[in-house]
């Protein structure tokens, strides 16, 4: 029972009380840069979960064969490894969200949430617990992502998934879609969550 209690706990931090992008402020070049929409957001999250699941897993299992010494460049190889699928994979099979998300995939690599993970809990954790973390704190990445790209997207273009509500000529606040209004947002969102879940897990 302490066992799962502390597997659900363990699982809620990366949502609630340590999430990646609302409370601990990591991986701020995806987040900034890709979620002028909800799709770019959502996409970016599930890929950066992929890799810090696999990454956590395959951390967790050699964690005792890597030397010291090579400990970081071999996380950062590993990483790399499985960027390079997920660039693969949406090259192959979702071409419009790789076109979407550019750049932004291959930096998935120098991501300091997956590497952090890794190096602070994976390499110290059982396998189960490295599984359990990474799924909690990329769940909370890609929440975070979508949100503010539902925001984002919402406020600057009237839509939401790319689903129009609003008449094609009615004013939006364009700001939001553009550079400048991902800090905008970011900054309002974050106040928002950190209230709202200042007493919650």
């Amino acid at each position: 029972m302490a066992e799962t209690l502390n597997q659900k706990q363990n699982f809620l931090k990366g949502i609630l009380k340590e999430n990646p992008v609302f409370v601990m402020l990591l991986g701020m070049c995806p987040t900034l840069g890709v979620t002028s929409s909800a799709f770019n957001g959502l996409g970016m999250g599930m890929a950066t979960l992929f890799v810090l699941l696999m990454s956590n897993i395959v951390v967790s299992l050699i964690k005792a064969q890597v030397p010291a010494k090579v400990r970081i460049p071999a996380f950062i190889v590993i990483i790399a490894s499985f960027v390079t699928v997920v660039e693969m994979v949406l090259e192959a099979y979702i071409p419009f969200l790789y076109e979407q998300l550019g750049i932004f995939i291959p930096l998935i690599v120098v991501n300091c949430l997956i590497l952090g993970r890794a190096e602070a809990f994976a390499s110290k954790n059982n396998l189960v617990s490295s599984i359990v973390d990474a799924l909690g704190m990329g769940a909370g990445f890609v929440l975070a992502l979508t949100a503010l790209g539902a925001t984002r997207e919402i406020l600057g273009n009237g839509s939401i998934f790319e689903f129009k509500f609003v008449p094609e000529d009615a004013s939006t606040l364009i700001l939001f879609i553009l550079p400048p209004g991902a800090f905008i947002a970011l900054a309002y969102l974050a106040i928002f969550f950190n209230r709202l879940t200042r007493n919650m897990a």
